[in-house]
C-alpha cells in the first residue's frame, strides 16, 4: 500500500520543518541571525497511464493519463535575508552593518569566513577580533595608550590619545558582498563560508558597490519573527498529525484486508 510510504515522507518533511522552526526560535537573540525556511518538492511519479498515449485504433489519445505521486522530499533550507533591527549598545567595538554585506574574518585554518555579527573585541595584543578570537580582515591593531575609538560609516577606525588633539587613523574595515549570499555555507558561530553557489567574494569599501555602511555602537538583532514562527509551528504540527492519520487509516485498511474470508 503506497499510502504508508507516502504518509511517512510527509511526516519526515513536517519533522524537518519543525526542526528548522525550533532552530529559528532558539536563535531569537543571536546577533545578525537570519531566519531559515524549509522548502519541499514533490517526489517521483509513477506513470500508470502516460498522458498522450494512443487509446484507440482511430488515434484517440489520453488527455491526462494517470500519474500517481509518491510523496514529498526536502529541496532546500533557504536563508531569508532581511536585516534585523539595530539596537544601540554604545560599545566602541560594536558594529552593525546597515544594508548588504559581511565582515571578513580569518579562520584558524587560514581560510576566510564571513559574518554580520559585529560584536567585536580587542585581543591581548590589541588586535580587533570576533567573540571567538578570529581576526577581522584587514588586521587592525589598537595601541595600548589609545583613549577611545571612533569608527565612521565608511569603516575608518580612528584612535584618540591623551597627548594628541587629533585622532590617528589605524585602518579601514571592508565589507564583502556575494552574487548569491543564500548560497553561503553556515559553519556555526555566526560564520559563513564561500561556496560555488555563492559566487566569489566581492570586497569593497562600506557604502560602495551596493554594500551597506557601518554604525558604531549598534548591533543587529535577529530577524526572527516569533509570532510567525509559532504560527508555522502549529501548521507543521497539524500537518504531521494528518500524515499520521493517513498511516493509521492505511493500517486499518490492511487489517480489514487480512480479515477477509
Amino acid at each position: 500500500m503506497r499510502a504508508l510510504k507516502i504518509a511517512a515522507t510527509g511526516m519526515a518533511a513536517q519533522q524537518m520543518r519543525v526542526e528548522t522552526i525550533s532552530n529559528n526560535l532558539a536563535n531569537m537573540s543571536t546577533t545578525g541571525y537570519n531566519t531559515r525556511r524549509a522548502e519541499f518538492s514533490d517526489l517521483h511519479y509513477q506513470q500508470l497511464s502516460r498522458a498522450g498515449t494512443i487509446n484507440a485504433a482511430d488515434g484517440t489519445v489520453l488527455p491526462t493519463g494517470v500519474q500517481l505521486g509518491l510523496g514529498v522530499r526536502p529541496s532546500a533550507i533557504s536563508v531569508h535575508l532581511s536585516q534585523g533591527a539595530l539596537s544601540q549598545t554604545g560599545g566602541d567595538l560594536d558594529l552593525a552593518i546597515d544594508g548588504r554585506g559581511f565582515l571578513e574574518v580569518t579562520l584558524p585554518s587560514g581560510q576566510s569566513g564571513y559574518t554580520r555579527d559585529g560584536a567585536l573585541k580587542r585581543s591581548a595584543d590589541g588586535l580587533i577580533v570576533t567573540s571567538d578570537g578570529f581576526a577581522v580582515a584587514p588586521d587592525i591593531t589598537i595601541p595600548d595608550d589609545a583613549r577611545s575609538l571612533s569608527i565612521n560609516a565608511d569603516g575608518e577606525v580612528y584612535a584618540y590619545f591623551a597627548d594628541a588633539a587629533e585622532a590617528e587613523l589605524l585602518g579601514q574595515f571592508n565589507l564583502v558582498g556575494f552574487t548569491n549570499p543564500k548560497g553561503l555555507e553556515a559553519i556555526g558561530g555566526n560564520l559563513f563560508r564561500e561556496t560555488e553557489a555563492s559566487g566569489l567574494p566581492q570586497v569593497s569599501t562600506p557604502g560602495q558597490d551596493g554594500l551597506g555602511t557601518l554604525r558604531q555602537g549598534y548591533l543587529e538583532d535577529s530577524s526572527v519573527d516569533a509570532v510567525r514562527e509559532v504560527t508555522e509551528l502549529i501548521e507543521a504540527q497539524r500537518g504531521y498529525e494528518l500524515n499520521a492519520k493517513v498511516i493509521s487509516a492505511a493500517d486499518q485498511m490492511l487489517g480489514a484486508t487480512t480479515q477477509v474470508r
